[in-house]
C-alpha cells in the first residue's frame, strides 16, 4: 500500500465510497479530507525576533522555559504574553498545538510568584486537558513553591477537597466538577483574581454552556480574564459579553486545517475488511506513533482489543474507562511504550503529544469541526504530519 501523491482527490485505494460512509458523516464530502502540507507550519517558532529573555518575567521561569527546550516564543505566545503580563484581559484566537497553554501559564505563574495573594483559576472542557495543562504547569513552575491542583470528574472527591484546604495557587477544572465543589462550599471562586477560559468552543458544544456562565457570575467583579477559543459563535459572544472587559484581542488563525498535516482518505477494495487494511497500513514503515480515532466507546475498545490480538502495542481512551486508566494509557502512549492509541473524541480536544506521526479516523467524524481537532493531534511543534480518513 503506498500513498498517491498525483491530484487532488486521489486515495489510498480503489473504489467509491459506499452508501454506509455517506450516511455516517452526511454532509462531509470525501475531498474534503484530502489536502496536502504546504510546509508553513502553524504553531511553529514566530519570526519576529523576540526570545523569552526579552520578556518581563522572573529569572526562574526563563530558566525553567529553556530547561523545557522553548527557544523562541510562538506567534500566539509573542503577541499575548505582553499584553496579559500587563493586566490586560485577553481574546486568543488559535487553533490547537500553538502554545496558548504555554502563554497563559507563564504569565500567571510569573503574577503569582510576585504575589502569592494572586491565585488562578483554568477552566477547561475535559479531564484530559486539564491534567496535561497541570504536568505543563510542574514544568514552568519548578522552584517557585507555588502549588497546583486538577478538579476533574472520575476522581474521588474527597481527595480534591482536601487539597482545596491547602489554597493552592492554580486550580485546573472541568465545569462540572467545579461546579460540584462550588455546591458542596468546598470551593470559592471569589477569591480567584485571575481566570481563564480554555477551549471555549468545545466547552460550548458539549453543553457546558450554563456551567460556565453559572462559574462566572461568582467571580470577583475586579479580576483578569483570559479567554482562549478557536473559534467564536454566537453562543461563545454570549460568554464573553459577561466575562472579559475592554479586552484586547489577539487572533493567530490562519486557517481550518493546520497546514503541517499531509490529508488523505483511504478507499476499501474489492470488499476488503477494514481492519485487514488498517493492519497492512500500520505494519508500512513510518507509522511509528498512531493516534487512531473512533465513533463510539464500545467501537474504539473492540479495535484495541482486536490490534493487540494481531500483536501490535495499543490501548484506548474512552468514557467507559476510569481516569487512571485513561491516563496510563496515555501516559504509555507519550513514552512511547505503545505504538497506538485508540480513542474516541473525548481526545481530540486540547493534548498536546510529541511526535505523533499519524491520526487515523478508522470511523469518519460527525462534523467537520471534529475533523480539524482530531487531525490536530499531528504536525506538531513544527513537524509534519499525516492524517488518513477511512471511505468504506
Amino acid at each position: 500500500m503506498r500513498t498517491n501523491n498525483n491530484r487532488q482527490g486521489s486515495s489510498y485505494r480503489g473504489r467509491t465510497a459506499g452508501n454506509r460512509f455517506r450516511r455516517s458523516i452526511k454532509k462531509l464530502d470525501p475531498k474534503m479530507f484530502i489536502k496536502s502540507a504546504s510546509g508553513m507550519v502553524l504553531g511553529g517558532e514566530f519570526v519576529l525576533g523576540l526570545k523569552f529573555d526579552d520578556f518581563k518575567i522572573i529569572d526562574k521561569l526563563k530558566r525553567n522555559i529553556a530547561e523545557h527546550g522553548y527557544k523562541a516564543p510562538t506567534e500566539i505566545q509573542e503577541k499575548s504574553i505582553p499584553e496579559i503580563l500587563s493586566g490586560r484581559d485577553v481574546i486568543g484566537i488559535a487553533n490547537t498545538g500553538t502554545g496558548k497553554t504555554a502563554a497563559f501559564l507563564i504569565t500567571l505563574i510569573n503574577k503569582s510568584f510576585l504575589d502569592r495573594n494572586q491565585r488562578v483559576l483554568i477552566v477547561v472542557p475535559t479531564r484530559e486537558l486539564a491534567i496535561q495543562i497541570k504536568e505543563e504547569y510542574r514544568i514552568f513552575a519548578k522552584g517557585t513553591d507555588l502549588e497546583a491542583v486538577a478538579l476533574v470528574g472520575g476522581v474521588n472527591i474527597k481527595q480534591q477537597t482536601y487539597a482545596l484546604r491547602h489554597k493552592p495557587h492554580f486550580i485546573i477544572g472541568t465545569p462540572g466538577r467545579l461546579k460540584d465543589l462550588v455546591n458542596r462550599r468546598e470551593l470559592n471562586l471569589s477569591q480567584f483574581q485571575n481566570v481563564v477560559l480554555d477551549e471555549v468552543d468545545k466547552m460550548v458544544d458539549i453543553g457546558f454552556i450554563h456551567d460556565i456562565k453559572y462559574l462566572i457570575s461568582l467571580l470577583p467583579i475586579k479580576r483578569q480574564s483570559l479567554f482562549f477559543s478557536a473559534t467564536v459563535n454566537n453562543k461563545t459572544e454570549e460568554i464573553l459579553k459577561q466575562f472579559v472587559i475592554n479586552p484586547v484581542t489577539i487572533s493567530v488563525k490562519q486557517q481550518e486545517t493546520a497546514s503541517s498535516v499531509d490529508q488523505n482518505i483511504i478507499k476499501l477494495v474489492n470488499g476488503e475488511s477494514k481492519i485487514d487494511a488498517l493492519h497492512d497500513l500500520l505494519t508500512e514503515p513510518g507509522f511509528e506513533k498512531v493516534l487512531i480515532f473512533g465513533r463510539t466507546k464500545w467501537g474504539a475498545q473492540k479495535l484495541a482489543n482486536e490490534l493487540i490480538y494481531r500483536g501490535f502495542k495499543a490501548a484506548a481512551i474512552h468514557g467507559n474507562k476510569s481516569q487512571n486508566q485513561r491516563q496510563k494509557a496515555l501516559q504509555q502512549f507519550k513514552n512511547n511504550e505503545i505504538q497506538i492509541l485508540v480513542a474516541t473524541d473525548v481526545a481530540s480536544r486540547g493534548l498536546d503529544i510529541d511526535n505523533v506521526t499519524h491520526v487515523i479516523n478508522y470511523d469518519a467524524p460527525e462534523s467537520y469541526d471534529d475533523y480539524i481537532h482530531r487531525i490536530g493531534r499531528t504536525g506538531r511543534a513544527g513537524k509534519t504530519g499525516k492524517a488518513l480518513t477511512f471511505v468504506d
